[in-house]
């Protein structure tokens, strides 16, 4: 239960502040791209940490690096509670980020210490709905927390999560590691990372299941100001209205688990990018034709999070399942490439916007579109191997 609760520390603080973003830029008078920053800079830390913190732990051990990394994220939270300038609160994110990265990746390796590679795929499935939850749950708390309180108030429950999970952390976990490793071994991961990527079925899936959440980090980085100063509306509403798109992906995730046993992986990837791609002609269709409002803007988008819901945990499956032998490499690399990828095109959200909604809208549309030419290249390059070694 301790390890769930530390995996759901990072995304919980991460998720809180979105539908504070719009009242912020105000108070610290910037713009929305310079925002922004505290968002996809988060994303970004969180890429490079859980790369770097798999290593750490091997060495160090995971018990030093967890409690590490919980101290770290608390501290950024305090920092971030005290900022008075943009650049100290995106500098606080990031601080934030990083020691959230140990969190969640000291969670997985941890789980997997104790129950071992049969028994933790359960557990691992615990840890997976938890972090869900928490990205369900938190735009909607931080809403009603921003438009109650202040804005700050955020952080400093951020803050005390962190302090009291670590306090618990040190009397209640111990090492988990069995062996630590001699050296960090860089240039070994860094070979692992290097013949993964040389195979175009791996990128083909990777990319797959990144494209088709990029139309959902523009939406996240976008909607909060959408809802604000074009609907007339405040962030709790956003963090209501958000709940529909966040209860949706866990919908799909759910579906997508159930079909697995009766649809291939190739043909539930199609589907789900299918339904992503229909609806994001309709947000495209609502938007044109200026009807857009909270039915018009979250429906499609909760229909497109469905289908990303039923596709991208095939996808991610399929990548994996292309270097068996590094899985555990080749998951963090996925992951890696997900939330690089993630934070760039959350850092445009506000560049898409200032053209019109119009022109991001278009941007989303593209995200499945791209998601399927990924998955078809994939298909073709999977015949060509069969091909080859008939």
């Amino acid at each position: 239960m301790l390890l769930i609760v530390i995996a759901m520390t990072s995304p919980l603080a991460l998720n809180l502040f979105i539908p504070a973003m719009p009242t912020v830029v105000n108070v610290l008078h910037t713009d929305i791209a310079t925002m922004q920053l505290t968002y996809s800079c988060y994303l970004l830390t969180l890429a490079f940490g859980q790369l770097i913190s798999g290593s750490l732990a091997d060495y160090f051990g995971r018990y030093p690096v967890l409690i590490s990394g919980l101290l770290i994220h608390f501290f950024g939270c305090i920092f971030a509670a005290l900022s008075t300038d943009i650049n100290l609160l995106i500098a606080a994110r990031v601080l934030q980020a990083l020691g959230g990265s140990a969190c969640m990746s000291m969670a997985r390796t941890m789980t997997l210490d104790i129950y071992g590679r049969e028994k933790s795929a359960s557990k691992m499935s615990y840890l997976v709905m938890a972090i869900a939850l928490s990205q369900t749950i938190a735009p909607t708390l931080g809403g009603y927390i921003n438009l109650y309180y202040h804005w700050q108030t955020i952080f400093i429950i951020s803050a005390t999560i962190a302090f009291c999970v670590c306090l618990i952390a040190v009397k209640k976990l111990t090492e988990t590691c069995p062996r630590k490793t001699s050296s960090l071994k860089l240039k070994k991961v860094l070979q692992q990372y290097k013949e993964i990527i040389k195979s175009k079925e791996y990128l083909g899936y990777a990319l797959s299941s990144t494209f088709i959440a990029c139309g959902f980090y523009i939406f996240i980085g976008s909607a909060p100001y959408i809802v604000i100063n074009k609907l007339g509306g405040n962030s709790a509403d956003f963090g209501n209205w958000f709940l529909l798109v966040a209860l949706a992906f866990m919908f799909g995730s759910f579906c997508s688990g159930n079909l697995a046993k009766r649809i291939p992986i190739d043909a539930m990837i199609t589907l789900g990018h299918g339904i992503s791609l229909l609806a994001a002609s309709v947000l495209l269709l609502f938007v044109y034709f200026n009807l857009l409002d909270y039915i018009s803007l979250f429906a499609p988008m909760a229909l497109l999070t469905f289908g990303r819901g039923l596709s991208q945990p095939s996808a991610q499956s399929g990548a994996i399942a292309c270097s068996l032998s590094t899985a555990g490499t080749a998951s963090g690399l996925l992951g890696f490439i997900q939330l690089i990828i993630g934070a760039l095109v959350a850092q445009l959200a506000p560049y898409f916007m200032s053209y019109g909604l119009f022109t991001l809208a278009f941007f989303i549309f593209t995200s499945p579109i791209l998601a399927l030419l990924s998955h078809h290249l994939t298909i073709n390059f999977k015949s060509n191997d069969q091909n080859k070694t008939n």
